[in-house]
């Protein structure tokens, strides 16, 4: 059966123009809460004395390690910065110390596989002109109350470049993000200025190839969503996020996807599976 896109000429016109897009309610509320289930098993299961990664933007040296390279193909668990007290131990539950679980969700566990695989992402993805989709990364983010680590400003091709640029983020929101939990930030159109520098791997690690440009917080426009609503976001939008200083989490389960057929992946990206993607679809 062919893939129809499902995006409008208004939809496609906006995402064009602003370099994001929101869908709400793309997720139902059985997909949702199979994903948050899924996750909590995990997390009751997960054994904090196995790892003490930890995952911040703002000082991304530090958690290139193998346990981070290898999570590519396996659900691996990533601590906030601010989980661990002077003594070295957590100071609270595991289940409210973790930033994010990764990278290969969407391959591994199969409430996530249904969503990731689902007819509605694949005809999304066609909309949007992709012939040979994949999904390169998956990751459950928790922003956890209180505690939840800002996420500076980025692009997503920065550390999923393909030649030419086909990096597309899904963030779909599992819970209300809004202002006050840390919802995403954007600069509207900012994607039609290129991409502004790249995430490399190399023998040393991992480093960016140049420093930051610095960003007017004024430019930023919250993305105020409701849970069940998807965020898509062009590979060079400039986006963020803030500490979550509240009291509630702010889960979302975020996919990036790049095209697999007329471009070419950079072998400098951290990403470097040994087994080839399955793609969503071949049109």
């Amino acid at each position: 059966m062919g893939i129809v896109g499902n995006l409008s000429p208004d939809q496609l016109q906006f995402f064009n123009s602003q370099g994001y897009l929101v869908i709400e309610s793309f997720a139902s509320k059985d997909e949702i809460e199979a994903m948050m289930k899924r996750m909590q098993q995990l997390l009751n299961d997960f054994d904090p004395s196995s790892t003490a990664s930890i995952f911040s933007t703002k000082n991304q040296q530090q958690s290139t390690d193998d346990y981070f390279y290898e999570s590519v193909e396996k659900v691996s668990y990533f601590f906030e910065e601010k989980a661990f007290g002077d003594d070295g131990n957590l100071k609270q539950p595991k289940q409210l110390s973790i930033n994010k679980v990764g990278h290969a969700l969407h391959e591994i566990e199969p409430a996530f596989k249904k969503f990731s695989f689902s007819e509605k992402i694949s005809s999304l993805m066609y909309s949007l002109g992709y012939k040979r989709p994949a999904i390169l990364q998956s990751m459950y983010i928790f922003k956890q109350p209180g505690i939840g680590g800002e996420v500076v400003p980025h692009q997503d091709s920065s550390f999923l470049y393909t030649e030419p640029e086909t990096c597309t983020g899904l963030w779909l929101a599992l819970e209300d993000a809004n202002i006050i939990n840390g919802c995403l930030w954007a600069i509207p159109g900012s994607h039609k200025n290129g991409l502004v520098r790249r995430f490399l791997r190399d023998e040393d690690g991992v480093k960016f190839d140049r420093p930051s440009p610095s960003y007017d917080r004024k430019d930023f426009v919250p993305i105020d969503v409701k849970a069940g609503s998807l965020v898509v976001i062009h590979g060079d939008l400039i986006h963020q996020s803030f500490e979550n200083q509240s009291p509630k989490s702010r889960h979302a389960y975020s996919l990036h996807v790049v095209d697999t057929d007329g471009c070419k992946w950079a072998p400098e990206n951290w990403i470097r599976r040994k087994v080839e993607p399955e793609p969503l679809y071949v049109s």
